[in-house]
C-alpha cells in the first residue's frame, strides 16, 4: 500500500501542490524552514486528522486561508485504489472523505493508513513519561487486534465513571461495584491483547536492535498496571481509601508500562543519546514489521531530518532495514546526497526540492 498522489492546499507555508510519489522512497530536501517537515505533517494529518507538531490547528493552517485540505490517491493492492481526503478549518471543524463517502471518525483513517514516525520527538520514547510507551504499545495492538479498540473504549468509559464517583465521594457502593466490574473486565481483556503483542514484538525488536547496536544485557518487559499475582478487583477494593484521597484510580490498564533496562538499570539513565535513538528506531521498525504482517504491506514511515539525528553508519543500517520492509517512506534532510546514497541501487526513489514553500520534483530512478 502506498500513496501514489498527494495534494496539499493551505498547510503552513507550503504552496498548493500535487505530488506524484514513489511507492518506496520519497526524499524531500532543502534548507531549514523551507517546508520539508510540513510535507510529513500533511501525510500525518491524512492518517490521524491531527498534527505531530502542534495541538492547535490554527498554527497548521496557512495564515492567509481559512482551511487546509489534504487529498491522496492510495494504491492498496495492484487492482484496488482509494481516494482519501481530509479538510480542517480554523474553527476546528473536520471533514473526512473516503471514496466519495463521509467518514465519521478519524479512527477509520488510522486503520486505512497506518504510520510510523521517526523524528526528534520520537526519541523521547525512552526518557519520557510512561504514557508515551503505553501509547506505543497500544498503537501496535490497535493494528494487530481488531477487538482492542472496543475494550480500550470500555476502559476509558468505566475509568472516567469510577474516577467521578471517587471525586464526588458518593456513598452508593452498588454504583461503584458496577463500574469496578466493567473496568476490571475491560482492563484484563486489554492486558491479554498487550501481552500477546509484546510476545510478538520482543524477538523482532531484539533482532533489529542487534543490526543497529552492539549492546549486551538489554531487556524489554511489560508491566500491566497492577500486581501480576493479584486480581485487579482485589486491588481496587484494598486501595479504595487511597483512591478516594487521591481522587482517581491508582491501578489498572491505564497504568501499564513498557520497561526498558540495561543491566538492571533504566535504559534512559545509562544509554548515550545516540544509543537511545537507535533503541527507539529498533522499536519503531520492529513495530512496523508486526503491523506490516497484519496489514499486508500498508505501513508508511515518516522520517524527519535523519542526517542530523544519526551518524552515517547507523543511517545506512537503519535504511537497509527499512528497505527490507518494502514499505513507502517519506524522508527529509537539508542535503540530498546524504539521504540519496543510503538506499540500495534497485530502490525506487523520487526526490523533491523544497524552497520557501515551493516543492519541485527533481528526478527519480
Amino acid at each position: 500500500m502506498s500513496l501514489i498522489r498527494l495534494d496539499i492546499t493551505g498547510l503552513r507555508n507550503l504552496k498548493p501542490v500535487t505530488l506524484s510519489l514513489s511507492p518506496h522512497v520519497n526524499i524531500f530536501y532543502g534548507n531549514n524552514g523551507s517546508g520539508k517537515t510540513s510535507v510529513l505533517e500533511a501525510v500525518y494529518l491524512l492518517s490521524l486528522a491531527r498534527s505531530f507538531r502542534s495541538h492547535k490547528i490554527n498554527t497548521v493552517i496557512n495564515y492567509d486561508v481559512s482551511d487546509c485540505t489534504i487529498f491522496a490517491k492510495v494504491q492498496q493492492t495492484a487492482n484496488v485504489t482509494h481516494q482519501l481526503g481530509i479538510n480542517r478549518n480554523k474553527q476546528g471543524d473536520l471533514q473526512i472523505r473516503l471514496d466519495g463517502q463521509t467518514v465519521r471518525t478519524a479512527i477509520q483513517l488510522a486503520d486505512i493508513l497506518p504510520l510510523q514516525i521517526i523524528n526528534p520527538d520520537s526519541f523521547r520514547l525512552l526518557e519520557g513519561s510512561p504514557k508515551l510507551r503505553r501509547q506505543f504499545i497500544d498503537w501496535g495492538v490497535f493494528h494487530s487486534e481488531k477487538r482492542f479498540l472496543a475494550a480500550w473504549q470500555r476502559v476509558q468509559k468505566s475509568l472516567k465513571q469510577r474516577n467521578s464517583w471517587l471525586r464526588q465521594n458518593k456513598k452508593d457502593f452498588n454504583e461503584l461495584a458496577v463500574w469496578n466490574n466493567e473496568f476490571c473486565n475491560a482492563s484484563e481483556e486489554i492486558d491479554l491483547y498487550r501481552k500477546q503483542y509484546i510476545e510478538q514484538l520482543l524477538p523482532i525488536f531484539e533482532k533489529v536492535l542487534a543490526e543497529l547496536l552492539d549492546i549486551k544485557d538489554f531487556t524489554l518487559s511489560y508491566y500491566r498496571g497492577w500486581d501480576k499475582e493479584t486480581k485487579l478487583e482485589t486491588i481496587l477494593n484494598n486501595t479504595l481509601e487511597r483512591d478516594l484521597q487521591m481522587g482517581h484510580t491508582q491501578a489498572g490498564s491505564q497504568r501499564a508500562e513498557l520497561r526498558l533496562k540495561l543491566g538492571g538499570f533504566n535504559a534512559a539513565d545509562v544509554l548515550s543519546r545516540g544509543q537511545q535513538k537507535l533503541v527507539v528506531c529498533a522499536l519503531k521498525i520492529a513495530q512496523g514489521y508486526i503491523i506490516d504482517n497484519y496489514k499486508k504491506g500498508q505501513v508508511i514511515y515518516l522520517i524527519d531530518d535523519l542526517a542530523s539525528e544519526l551518524d552515517e553508519k547507523h543511517r545506512t543500517s537503519l535504511c537497509r532495514l527499512l528497505d527490507d520492509l518494502k514499505c513507502q517512506i517519506f524522508i527529509t534532510g537539508v542535503e540530498k546526497e546524504p539521504i540519496y546514497s543510503l538506499w540500495q541501487s534497485q530502490t525506487k526513489i523520487s526526490m523533491f526540492h523544497v524552497e520557501h514553500g515551493h516543492i519541485a520534483a527533481v528526478n527519480e530512478h
